[in-house]
């Protein structure tokens, strides 16, 4: 069965947004822990959680993915800004805790001059300084499109960051369709080489969560531009085996399409499970 959802918003409360997600057919989604382009975070209300966690077990979904601000930098060069990506990712932990999220995602950064290798043991210092023995959500590191100085392009810079973590029993892989395309790895031509790659490098076992979405630009162009599902290069083709491949297709989906409407991700959510053989 194809576990499969979109990215919502929590403004209107936990349960209210699983109860959305139910309506459009989903079994599975994703929040943003703040609002994604500042800091600000509302309070935790723990009631809601347990009535979400509740809501969640009763109509079987799959797990959710909390999702940090695209505005941290973990391995940034300026003290200030690394410092506020380690207060909030250190805050949202808490609160995954209180609401017993199994995932928490977030994007490796950006080095900004410093060099791949710097980036990489950048990030993966302030994993270990987050991840303790009160952690019980799994973090999961996005593999990324390479698109400036970002960190996370490649498998093996993934793989690096992990090493780098003590605690990696609680790191994993949330694996972007149009990231791992416009990185150059040809998962429309060659998923199973892709795939192969993922396994040999960082280990399938480590990959928990998919964003699902079609690219506006060819494979190997280093640009992040998401495209509704076969409205890109990757096509309907591409998704369909995506969806059904044996490695992945047990895993939650969470749509990242570029619709303003609800019903425009029912639609795709609709037109996806079709694709299911």
């Amino acid at each position: 069965m194809l576990h499969i959802g979109c990215h919502l918003s929590p403004s209107s409360g936990l349960l209210k947004m699983a109860e959305t997600a139910f309506s459009l057919a989903a079994d599975t989604f994703q929040f943003f822990s703040r609002n994604p382009r500042g800091s600000k975070a509302k309070p935790l209300d723990e009631a809601d959680a347990a009535a979400m966690r509740d809501y969640l077990s009763q109509n079987a979904f799959a797990p959710v993915l909390v999702h940090a601000p695209y505005t941290l930098n973990p391995c940034a060069e300026n003290p200030s800004v690394a410092e506020f990506a380690e207060l909030v990712m250190r805050d949202d932990l808490l609160r995954c805790t209180a609401m017993r999220a199994p995932y928490y995602n977030f994007h490796p950064g950006s080095h900004v001059g410093q060099g791949i290798d710097v980036g990489v043991d950048k990030t993966a210092a302030l994993l270990n300084r987050i991840l303790d023995a009160s952690t019980d959500t799994t973090v999961l590191i996005e593999t990324m499109s390479g698109q400036g100085s970002e960190i996370g392009g490649t498998f093996e810079q993934v793989k690096a960051i992990i090493d780098g973590v003590e605690r990696n029993d609680r790191v994993g892989v949330c694996l972007d369709t149009c990231h791992v395309f416009a990185a150059g790895y040809d998962i429309v031509n060659d998923l199973d080489g892709a795939l192969t790659a993922f396994d040999r490098v960082i280990g399938l076992d480590r990959l928990r969560f998919i964003h699902l979405n079609d690219s506006k630009f060819e494979c190997g162009q280093h640009k992040d531009r998401h495209a509704a599902i076969g409205d890109g290069f990757i096509g309907i083709e591409g998704v369909r085996r995506i969806v059904n491949h044996p490695a992945l297709r047990d895993l939650p989906f969470c749509l990242e399409t570029p619709h303003e409407k609800l019903e425009e991700y029912a639609d795709e959510i609709r037109f996806v499970r079709g694709l299911c053989e």
